[in-house]
């Protein structure tokens, strides 16, 4: 074969991308930082989710923080109810967010934000200027609704701000057997719905506890066989 027939028949080369396209890879540089907020009733693995985040996070090299407020433990932890736990910084209201994250010596890639549903609403907005200023990925995870069904002040502002709000289902269910949806605030064996909107407890026999309710018992205030059915 002649050297001009070899030329032809080498294979065609692609000409070097020089505009953006839906079919263009996106250069990693370019990347925009992203909001997330994952919720759920108590008990659908927001904790464990998040610890599993932070790992894998970790594992690539990204340097991040851990924040948490009013977790379970009663101290400055992420713990999940399968025994898994880490040190966390514990948000109080004064805390600004974005201070936390420019003020610390190395680079923060991200942030999870567990129980964010009690942050105020000037610290979800701080968040979202994390990721739109700095550049800083943000992973709450928190309740969206309080005892009485009413959304959580934090939460709503993170249904309007996300870039993406994702619910977990992780087999919660009510006594009856439909999806759990509502925390029921449970005092002295009977629902309540009247009260402070945050009360720190769990879904064991205190005297103050939540059980996770369909929607349909948590309007009618039942609680199952042996329970107190009226809600007061």
């Amino acid at each position: 074969m002649s050297h001009e027939v070899m030329e032809q028949a080498k294979p065609l080369s692609w000409p070097p991308v020089t505009e953006s396209s839906a079919l263009s890879a996106v250069p990693s540089a370019a990347r925009d930082a992203v909001l997330k907020f994952y919720f759920g009733p108590m008990d659908c693995g927001k904790s464990t989710l998040a610890l599993q985040m932070n790992y894998n996070h970790g594992r690539q090299g990204r340097r991040g923080l851990v924040l948490t407020k009013h977790d379970r433990s009663g101290g400055p932890k992420v713990t999940s109810r399968i025994g898994l736990g880490l040190e966390a910084i514990e948000v109080d209201d004064s805390l600004d967010l974005v201070r936390l994250v420019t003020a610390t010596r190395d680079r923060i890639d991200y942030l999870i934000c567990d129980e964010a549903c009690f942050y105020t609403v000037e610290q979800i907005e701080q968040l979202a200027d994390l990721v739109d200023e700095h550049g800083v990925d943000v992973y709450a995870f928190g309740l969206a609704s309080d005892f009485r069904s009413v959304m959580f002040p934090a939460a709503q502002r993170l249904f309007e701000l996300a870039d993406e709000v994702c619910r977990l289902q992780v087999e919660v269910l009510c006594w009856c057997g439909r999806p759990g949806q509502l925390n029921a605030r449970v005092v002295g064996g009977a629902m309540v719905r009247t009260g402070e909107q945050v009360m720190i407890g769990d879904t064991d026999a205190s005297l103050v506890r939540y059980q996770v309710l369909c929607r349909r018992h948590h309007r009618a205030g039942r609680l199952g066989e042996g329970s107190a059915q009226q809600a007061v």
